[in-house]
C-alpha cells in the first residue's frame, strides 16, 4: 500500500508543481483518471495526497476552449468521479468543489457535465449531504438546465436525473427544484422524449418533487395531472408505479386542490382503481400506492374528512424502482466506465 500512497503523492506533485496550461499537467490529470479507474485502492491514497482540490481547479478554469484544456477538463471531471465512489468525505470537504461541480454541468464538453452529474449523484448517496448540496442554488440550477439542453446525450440526461433524484429525497430540497424550474422539464422528458428508460427515471424525480406545497401550482402549469393519469393507464410497469406514486404524493402534500385537480382529469379514478386491482404485469408496489391513493381520494368526496391520520399521509421517501434502486452497483459500474 506504501507503493501506492508513494505513486499518488509524486502524481499530485507532478500536478501542483507545473504551470496549470502545461502538457506535464494534463498528462498528470490523463493518469490519475487512467489509474482511479483501474485500481480502486488507489483512490484514497490520491484523495490524502491532495488531488481533489487541483481537479476541482481545472473544472473552474473556463477560460481555455482549446481541445486540449477540454480534454484536461473530462479527465478531471472523470477522476473526480471515481474518487467519489471511495473516498465521498475528502471530496465535500474541498472548499470550492460544489462550484466546481456546477461549473462543469455547464461546460461545453457533454462527457465533463456527464461525470459531474454523476459524481454528484454518487455523493447524493450520503444522506448527510443533501441538504448541503442542496443549498447551492446555481447547482440545482444547472442540473436542470442539462434536461433540457439541446442534443444532450442519454447518458448525462439520466446521471442529471439521478442527481435530482437523490437532491429530491430530502424534502427541504423539492421546494428548491419546484422553484428552479424543474417540473417543466421533467414533464417534457416523460411527453416528449422517447429515449429508453428516460420516462421510468424522470417519473421517479417527479413522484419525489409531489411530495411538497408548492408542487400543485407546478403541476397545473404543466398539465402534469393528465400527464399522470395516462401514465398510470399506459405506462410501462415502472412508470405506472411511479405516476401512482407521485399522485399520492401530490395529494398528500396538496391537500383538497390535489385531490380536485385528480378528480377533474376525466377516467383519473377508474385508471387509479384498475390499478389497485393488480391486472397482469403490476408490482406489488404500484398496487399499494394506488389503494392508497384511491384511500384518499374517497375519503374526500364530498365533505372533506378532518384529520387524516399522518402516518397515512406523510411524503413517501422511497419512491418505486428509482434511478436509485441499484445504487451500490451503479457506483461500481460507474467506476468502470470513466
Amino acid at each position: 500500500m506504501e507503493e501506492k500512497h508513494q505513486k499518488a503523492r509524486s502524481l499530485v506533485q507532478r500536478l501542483s508543481s507545473v504551470a496549470a496550461e502545461s502538457k506535464s499537467a494534463a498528462e498528470a490529470i490523463a493518469e490519475i483518471r487512467r489509474l482511479s479507474k483501474q485500481d480502486p485502492e488507489i483512490r484514497a491514497p490520491l484523495a490524502d495526497a491532495g488531488a481533489v482540490p487541483l481537479l476541482a481547479a481545472r473544472l473552474l478554469n473556463h477560460h481555455h476552449h482549446h481541445s486540449s484544456a477540454a480534454e484536461a477538463q473530462e479527465n478531471a471531471a472523470a477522476a473526480l468521479l471515481n474518487l467519489s465512489i471511495s473516498a465521498r468525505e475528502a471530496l465535500m470537504c474541498t472548499p470550492g468543489i460544489l462550484d466546481a461541480l456546477a461549473a462543469a454541468l455547464r461546460l461545453l464538453s457533454p462527457a465533463a457535465a456527464q461525470h459531474a452529474a454523476a459524481t454528484l449523484y454518487s455523493l447524493l448517496s450520503v444522506e448527510a449531504y443533501r441538504s448541503i448540496i442542496g443549498s447551492k442554488k446555481p447547482l440545482i440550477a444547472a442540473l436542470v438546465d442539462l434536461l433540457g439542453a439541446p442534443g444532450a446525450p442519454t447518458r448525462s440526461i439520466k446521471d442529471a436525473l439521478k442527481a435530482l433524484f437523490g437532491l429530491a429525497l430530502y424534502p427541504l430540497n423539492r421546494t428548491a427544484l419546484v422553484e428552479l424550474g424543474a417540473v417543466p422539464p421533467l414533464f417534457a422528458l416523460v411527453v416528449k422524449d422517447g429515449r429508453r428508460g428516460l420516462v421510468e427515471d424522470a417519473t421517479a424525480v417527479i413522484a419525489q418533487v409531489a411530495g411538497c406545497d408548492e408542487s400543485v401550482e407546478a403541476f397545473r402549469r404543466v398539465d402534469g395531472v393528465s400527464v399522470l393519469v395516462d401514465l398510470v393507464v399506459g405506462g410501462s410497469g415502472r412508470a405506472r408505479e411511479n405516476a401512482a406514486a407521485a399522485l399520492l404524493n401530490l395529494v398528500n402534500s396538496g391537500g383538497d386542490k390535489a385531490v380536485g385537480d385528480v378528480r377533474e382529469v376525466d377516467g383519473a379514478e377508474a385508471a387509479v382503481r384498475a390499478l389497485a386491482g393488480g391486472d397482469s404485469g403490476v408490482s406489488a408496489r404500484a398496487k399499494s400506492k394506488a389503494e392508497a391513493l384511491l384511500t384518499v381520494l374517497e375519503s374526500r368526496r364530498g365533505s372533506q374528512v378532518q384529520g387524516i391520520d399522518d402516518s397515512e399521509t406523510g411524503t413517501d421517501d422511497s419512491v418505486p424502482q428509482s434511478p436509485l434502486s441499484h445504487s451500490s452497483s451503479t457506483s461500481s459500474r460507474k467506476s468502470q466506465k470513466s
